[in-house]
């Protein structure tokens, strides 16, 4: 088993938009008064993605090995970047946010800009991901800069000499486990990752991460990542914890135990499973879907790999309830289904109402049996507290949306 040693979990999805990155120094509500946003930009993709299904479901499958899962540009349906200064005087690169993945580097698109505090540690990486891309090259020491509150001394980074996958991108910022970095550089057990260094030198005092995001569709479709602590004025409510459990491969992750009921229908039992920005969509195992396909009534669509109901469907859909220590969480109707104005960047049609609940492709029981991706957490506000090893969830503003 793996313990979630790092702030693990958050990224890959909907739409124009814009994160905010801020930093605290204590895990309870940021002050309004001292954010320090870093702006991430949003890729909708319109070319790359045939089935949006089949691509989480490949990103499944290696979390579930228990290994390093990346997210492919050139294969994922949403995708967060952000541009980070690397050096000093700093130069800037726009890298993928992943969180699937734990190391950090660039070299994939604009060449790596030496300076004074660059520093070569002799040893070479090499990285592999679940869709068979990878990068390899030259590992370095050097400052980064994520934003003016932000500075990280002397962090590991890899200087690719041969990447694939990233598509015009210069590179990654791991923001998975530290245990995902293990035998990836040759000279080096593990490296820490950028949040390992936030904490370690004390610009952080707890490894607890906020994360906001709003719905693609809603009229602010913005979202907030907050080190340190979490933004009170982002939810409704209190947050309320679930353990990170204890069933391997899960715990390696964000993983907790949760049943899901469609309904007052149980369709998926009290197992484990993990949250995950990483993923778009809510992956559940095999024998759950069909339970749930046959209650709403979908049909497979070929081309994105989603249920697609009708109208008259739609109308008729019942509640998932996610239940998890001791609080359960519903997603709507309107929950269920892909933003509508974004069916052409998933190759759907215009009319089309798709389900965004996907067969995981294997059978309950296997110690990672769901995934709560980006379409449960844009309807709640989520916490990841490595600190106290837990998970906490409260409603925002959106739960109850309908602007799907």
């Amino acid at each position: 088993m793996v313990p979630p040693r790092s702030l693990s979990s958050l990224l890959a999805l909907p739409a124009l938009a814009f994160l905010s990155l801020s930093a605290n120094a204590l895990p309870h509500a940021r002050k309004a008064s001292s954010p320090a946003p870093l702006k991430l930009a949003v890729r909708v993709n319109s070319y790359g993605i045939k089935n949006i299904a089949a691509a989480d479901r490949a990103r499944f499958r290696t979390l579930q090995a228990g290994g390093s899962s990346s997210i492919n540009a050139s294969n994922a349906g949403t995708i967060y970047t952000a541009d980070i200064g690397i050096g000093s005087p700093a130069t800037s690169y726009t890298l993928l946010l992943d969180t699937g993945s734990s190391n950090t580097w660039i070299g994939a698109n604009k060449a790596y800009e030496k300076t004074s505090t660059s520093k070569d540690t002799g040893g070479q990486f090499y990285i592999t991901y679940g869709d068979q891309s990878y990068a390899s090259g030259e590992e370095y020491t050097d400052t980064v800069t994520l934003n003016s509150d932000l500075v990280i001394d002397s962090q590991s980074i890899g200087v690719a000499s041969d990447s694939t996958g990233l598509d015009g991108l210069d590179g990654l910022l791991g923001l998975g486990p530290v245990d995902l970095t293990e035998g990836t550089v040759s000279n080096a057990n593990q490296v820490p990752t950028v949040t390992d260094n936030l904490y370690t030198q004390q610009t952080i005092s707890s490894e607890v991460l906020g994360v906001f995001f709003a719905p693609a569709s809603s009229e602010d479709s913005s979202g907030e990542l907050t080190f340190g602590g979490y933004d009170a004025s982002k939810f409704t409510g209190s947050i309320s914890y679930v353990p990170i459990t204890s069933t391997s491969p899960a715990s390696a992750y964000w993983g907790i135990d949760q049943s899901i009921s469609y309904g007052t229908t149980t369709i998926l039992s009290t197992t484990a499973g993990i949250v995950d920005t990483g993923t778009t969509l809510i992956l559940i195992a095999s024998d759950a879907f069909e339970k749930y396909q046959a209650a709403t009534g979908g049909t497979l669509d070929s081309t994105t790999g989603l249920l697609r109901i009708t109208s008259d469907q739609y109308a008729q859909l019942s509640s998932l309830f996610f239940t998890a220590g001791g609080f359960t969480y519903e997603l709507t109707a309107n929950g269920q289904i892909w933003p509508r104005s974004l069916n052409s960047a998933i190759g759907g049609t215009t009319d089309g109402i798709y389900l965004v609940v996907a067969n995981s492709g294997s059978p309950s029981g296997s110690g990672l049996d769901f995934t709560n991706g980006y379409c449960f957490l844009e309807r709640f506000y989520s916490v990841y507290d490595t600190t106290n090893s837990r998970v906490g969830f409260a409603t925002t503003e959106y739960t109850y949306a309908t602007t799907n």
